[in-house]
């Protein structure tokens, strides 16, 4: 009897539903049918070129699309899959691609390695013989693909996930969701993120159709709202703050979520249960709060329930199917209702971290207490609790793992790096105690005679910041890298030994180093060339929550990222029609209040 795969939910969904949309992109429309025969050619040239069981394919594509076609051309082909993220560094990029030593590559994006190709489809002529499948068929345990999170040496760890994981997963999620062939899912998360894997095999194992954007760029609220309502999606996955972010904007509007969406996936970070309650009551999608990791297969439980109004945290829910959710301390799991670590056991588990003995021998550890005599489970580093209702409840962590921006972030990764480049005696990391969604990066200088006085905090500005974030922003994606900044004299202990973040904090609250620009207000008259500028570095000092901020000061420099920067556009739309259209990437050309400002004007002046 042949060996059950991940490819089998796929061929099924092509004889029952060959007719019916696969991948859905802004200038196509493939059919089961096709994606069938395309995928079909492309494994058949991976396979020529020594693809097979037991290697990866490496897919830098720039296109969502073409990434999706190249994972499920590569399981055609027996072998696994590796998506390089198109945000990595040049250095980072370069390291994963020597890691994974992928058999082929497969890409066109800037960002592909040299010598990567993109494989041709079918023939289009009716006489011409059809693609033939490589013959070649993987068993359960060959690997499926590999992703990379993050590591605190430095060196990311690169997940092994097998082919009957996937599958099961797949299936598991597809059934939760209750997907149809009558479903879209809208593909939003980056590539090399493993929300991916959830946005794409459940819809594929349910017939369903997954919906491709045209490149990788982030959509603000507004867009987001927009590409749901045009392209009919009924399911889409969204980080714990981009969800709010969408939440806000809804609010904002007085709008509700477009008629066809029937269900938003919210998870990634800690949800807060006064913004889930107030969408349950407002919006018409349900929410589904997820939890997971990428070594367990993305996601592990799901809530779906309607909040109870004394919850004081929103569940994780329940685990999937195939998934064992229990909580232990010291490796001995904890009576009903105790407190412990989440471990995760059950068919969904990784095979380990790639070439990494020591890191999946602390992680993936034996179950002395299941049936099987080879079970293991994972320990996640997270606190939880299983209430009476059989729902499990996040607690927080056991280590100093992060959580930002819906990716997992050791930080002694990153203290370790403003170490490294000198000048840097010792460094702590932490998120922003307001939003999590910035790092704060507090250090102490080699030199003592650069240290402000004890109990003060410095804010690093212009030089002296770039000196410290330029080595990082060269290693470290983008969300990983500190952009609130300070020098204090020492790193104050808690009790507990531990690094007291909290002093910090209060410390940072009354720092110095505050450029003098920044505390002169800017003078303005309605109707005045003055005007656009004042609004401007209003939102700016609004949404970055810095009062002194002056007009000449920098977005980045100050704590701005990605889903800030799509607030403030969001901000200026509802007070400057000139703003209307303008993406969150003309922060990058135009980065302080007056450029932007400046930016405005012209668009207003072009459009008389």
């Amino acid at each position: 009897m042949t060996e059950p795969d991940v490819l089998d939910l796929w061929e099924h969904s092509v004889r029952e539903h060959a007719d019916g949309p696969a991948l859905v992109t802004p200038h196509r429309v493939l059919t089961y049918r096709d994606a069938d025969r395309l995928t079909d050619a492309w494994a058949a040239f991976l396979a020529e070129r020594g693809a097979g069981p037991g290697q990866l394919v490496g897919l830098a594509f720039g296109d969502p699309a073409r990434t999706v076609l190249g994972m499920l051309a590569a399981l055609k082909a027996g072998a696994g899959f590796t998506v390089l993220d198109d945000r990595l560094p040049p250095a980072a990029r370069a390291a994963l691609v020597a890691r994974t030593a992928a058999a082929v590559w497969l890409g066109d994006g800037a960002h592909a390695p040299e010598g990567a190709q993109v494989p041709h489809g079918p023939a289009e002529d009716a006489d011409a013989t059809e693609p033939t499948r490589p013959v070649r068929r993987a068993g359960g345990s060959d690997v499926a693909y590999v992703l990379f999170t993050s590591g605190s040496t430095g060196r990311p760890k690169g997940t092994v996930i097998e082919r009957d994981a996937l599958r099961r997963f797949a299936a598991a999620v597809a059934s939760r969701l209750e997907l149809t062939t009558h479903d879209r899912w809208l593909q939003v998360a980056s590539l090399g993120f493993d929300v991916l894997i959830e946005e794409v095999f459940p819809a594929f194992a349910a017939g369903a159709a997954v919906v491709c954007r045209e490149d990788t760029r982030a959509l603000d609220a507004e867009e987001l709202h927009i590409a749901l309502a045009r392209t009919r999606i009924t399911v889409v996955e969204l980080s714990t703050q981009y969800w709010l972010e969408y939440a806000r904007w809804l609010e904002g509007n007085g709008a509700a979520t477009p008629e066809t969406l029937r269900t938003v996936v919210v998870g990634g970070e800690r949800m807060d249960p006064v913004p889930y309650r107030r969408w349950q009551a407002r919006q018409p999608a349900a929410l589904a709060h997820v939890y997971g990791l990428t070594e367990c297969t993305v996601s592990s439980t799901f809530y779906t329930g309607l909040l109870p109004a004394d919850a004081e945290e929103v569940p994780l829910g329940t685990a999937l199917r195939d998934v064992e959710i229990s909580i232990r301390q010291d490796g001995r799991p904890v009576p009903d209702g105790g407190t412990g670590e989440i471990h995760i056991g059950g068919p969904l588990l990784a095979r380990g971290f790639l070439d990494d003995e020591e890191a999946t021998a602390g992680r993936f550890v034996p179950d002395p207490y299941a049936a099987r005599p080879d079970a293991r489970v994972y320990r996640t580093g997270d606190l939880g609790r299983i209430g009476p209702d059989g729902q499990l409840v996040f607690l927080g962590r056991v280590d100093d793992q992060v959580k930002i921006r819906g990716h997992r972030l050791e930080p002694a990764r990153v203290e370790r790096a403003l170490c490294e480049g000198g000048g840097v005696g010792q460094a702590v990391v932490f998120p922003d105690p307001e939003t999590g969604t910035a790092l704060w990066a507090f250090t102490v200088p080699a030199d003592p005679a650069a240290a402000p006085l004890p109990g003060e905090a410095v804010r690093l500005t212009g030089a002296d910041r770039d000196a410290l974030v330029a080595p990082l922003e060269a290693q470290l994606p983008d969300w990983a890298v500190p952009r609130v900044l300070y020098r204090v004299s020492v790193l104050p202990k808690n009790p507990h030994g531990k690094v007291d973040k909290r002093r910090l904090a209060a410390w940072a609250a009354t720092a110095s180093g505050a450029p003098a620009a920044a505390t002169a207000p800017v003078t303005e008259a309605a109707g005045t060339e003055q005007e656009p500028l004042g609004t401007v570095l209003a939102l700016f000092r609004e949404v970055l929550d810095a009062p002194a901020l002056g007009p000449d000061d920098n977005f980045f420099d100050h704590g701005g990222q990605s889903l800030l920067a799509l607030r403030l556009l969001a901000r200026l739309r509802e007070s400057r029609p000139g703003a209307a259209g303008l993406r969150a990437s003309a922060l990058f050309t135009a980065p302080t209040p007056r450029l932007l400002a400046d930016a405005l004007a012209a668009r207003s002046v072009a459009h008389l």
